[in-house]
Order: structure tokens, then sequence, then C-alpha cells
């Protein structure tokens, strides 16, 4: 049996919920979703420039999952921009805490 995952806090919020290829209906695209705890890891150590150390505390997990997730998330990214996929933002994921008081970075 899996571990139970440990809550996250998010902070952002992505601009859409979707990015897809030009020129091409949703419908004929391979979707991806990317997960609202990478979506939050990108944002902090990515776009924010946050060591992994400090976004891990902010996000509430170890540096490990930071990194982990950190992986995941930019596996996902150039899966889709390479391969011409559809990535898709869920922010309602079981086990996230959106916090809309954090003192973020924007």
């Amino acid at each position: 049996m899996a571990r139970p995952k440990i809550p996250r806090t998010i902070c952002g919020r992505p601009a859409d919920s979707c990015f897809k290829p030009n020129a091409r209906p949703m419908h004929q695209l391979e979707q991806v979703r990317l997960n609202a705890d990478e979506f939050e890891a990108l944002r902090l150590v990515d776009l924010l420039g946050m060591q992994q150390q400090e976004a891990a505390v902010a996000m509430g997990v170890s540096r490990q999952t930071l990194a982990n997730v950190l992986k995941a998330a930019r596996f996902k990214v150039v899966d889709c921009l390479t391969q011409g996929k559809a990535l898709m933002m869920h922010l309602e994921d079981e086990g996230v805490t959106t916090d809309d008081h954090c003192h973020s970075h924007d």
C-alpha cells in the first residue's frame, strides 16, 4: 500500500488551465496532466529562482520530495514541448493546500 501523500502548500496558479500546440484541435492531441504540486515546484525553483531547500520549506515537503516532484514536472513539460502534446494544469489535487495568503516572490 502506498504511503499517504504529504499535504503540500500551493501559492501560485497558472495563467491558463491548458497549453497546447497551435493549429491542432485538442481532440487530436495527447494530454499530459501537470499536478498542482508540480506546477508549484516549477514556479518556485525555475521562475522565482529559489533553492530547492527553500522551495521545499515553502511547500511543506522534504527537499528530496521537492526534487522528485520537480524532476517529474520538468519531464512532463519537455515531453509536451518536444512531442506536441497538450499540457493540462490541475489545481484540485488531493493532498494540496491552496494558500491565497502566501508571501510569494512574484
